[in-house]
C-alpha cells in the first residue's frame, strides 16, 4: 500500500484568544507567542495511515503546503512513523482557498504517482471548511469517502465506516480513492524518542510551483475562487442582574417576576 497523507500547519487551536491577532487590512489571522502545530485532524489522518501500513505494509508519504514551514512541526508525522515528507513550500502557495490548495496538492499527487490511497483530515481547524479532500478527489477523478471513523483495505477494495449524526454508514469503493478522516478513528499515537531522532535525519523534498507543473497564478492568493469579505474575532459579553429581597422567599418571587418579564417562564 502506497499512502499519501495531506496535513497542514495551522495556528494552535488550543492557544488562548489573546494569542490571535486579526489583520483587518489583509483579513488574515496571525499568532503571537505560540508555536504552530499540525492540524489535529491531520494527525488523525496520519494515525489512520499508520494502522493500514501496520496491517498491510507499504509506504506513507506526507504532503504539506505553505511557506516558511517550521521543520519541527511538519516533521511530526515522520516522528510518528511516516516514511517520506514532501513540502510544497513557496510564497506563491500562501493565501489560497480550499480550491487553490486542493489544486496544488492534486498536481503534486499526480507528479508523485504510484499511490493507492490518499487520506486527509475531515477539515482544518483554521477554516473548518472541510472541502480540500473532496476537491482533490474531484480534480484527480477519484472516488471519495468523507468522515471516516474506520478504514479497512482488502485486495483492491476499501471499506469505510462513515460517521453520521446518529450511527454510521458502511461504504465500499475501489482503489485508488480519497478518504477524509474524523476524530472517531481513534487517538493519534505519540512520537517515540526513536521516531523523533529518525525524523531529524530525514530531509523533506521541496517542490516549487514549477516542479508540479502549475503556474503561480493558479495557486495561493492568485488561484482563489472565493473572497473573504471580513475576518474578525467574536466579542462575548455577559450581563448580570442581582435579584434583591429581604428574605429568600422574596428574592425567589422577584426572580420569578424577572424571568416572566423576560418571557423565560
Amino acid at each position: 500500500m502506497n499512502i499519501i497523507v495531506c496535513v497542514k500547519q495551522v495556528i494552535d487551536p488550543e492557544a488562548p484568544p489573546a494569542s490571535f491577532k486579526i489583520d483587518s487590512a489583509s483579513n488574515k489571522a496571525e499568532m503571537r507567542g505560540a508555536t504552530p502545530v499540525i492540524d489535529p485532524y491531520g494527525e488523525f489522518a496520519i494515525e489512520a495511515a499508520l494502522r493500514i501500513k501496520e496491517a498491510k505494509g507499504g509506504k506513507i508519504t506526507v504532503l504539506s503546503l505553505g511557506a516558511n514551514l517550521l521543520r519541527e512541526v511538519v516533521k511530526k508525522p515522520l516522528a510518528m512513523g511516516a516514511d517520506e515528507l514532501i513540502l510544497l513550500e513557496d510564497e506563491a502557495y500562501t493565501g489560497g482557498d480550499s480550491y487553490a490548495t486542493a489544486n496544488s496538492l492534486a498536481m503534486a499527487i499526480r507528479k508523485k504517482g504510484d499511490y493507492d490511497l490518499i487520506i486527509c483530515g475531515r477539515e482544518a481547524s483554521d477554516t473548518n471548511a472541510g472541502q480540500t479532500g473532496a476537491a482533490i478527489a474531484e480534480i484527480l477523478g477519484l472516488p471519495c469517502v468523507t468522515l471516516a471513523r474506520k478504514i479497512e483495505v482488502s485486495d483492491n477494495k476499501l471499506k469505510v465506516e462513515r460517521v453520521k449524526s446518529v450511527g454510521y454508514d458502511v461504504v465500499e469503493t475501489i482503489l485508488p480513492a480519497v478518504v477524509t478522516v474524523s476524530n472517531e478513528i481513534g487517538q493519534p499515537r505519540y512520537p517515540t524518542i526513536k521516531g523523533i531522532m529518525a525524523a531529524r535525519k530525514l530531509e523533506p523534498v521541496i517542490w516549487k510551483p514549477a516542479d508540479i507543473g502549475i503556474e503561480p497564478v493558479k495557486t495561493g492568493t492568485a488561484g482563489r475562487r472565493t473572497l473573504v469579505r471580513k475576518l474578525f474575532q467574536p466579542v462575548y459579553e455577559g450581563k448580570c442582574d442581582i435579584v434583591a429581597g429581604e428574605t429568600p422567599e422574596e428574592m425567589a418571587i422577584n426572580l420569578a417576576v424577572k424571568l416572566r418579564e423576560a418571557r423565560i417562564l
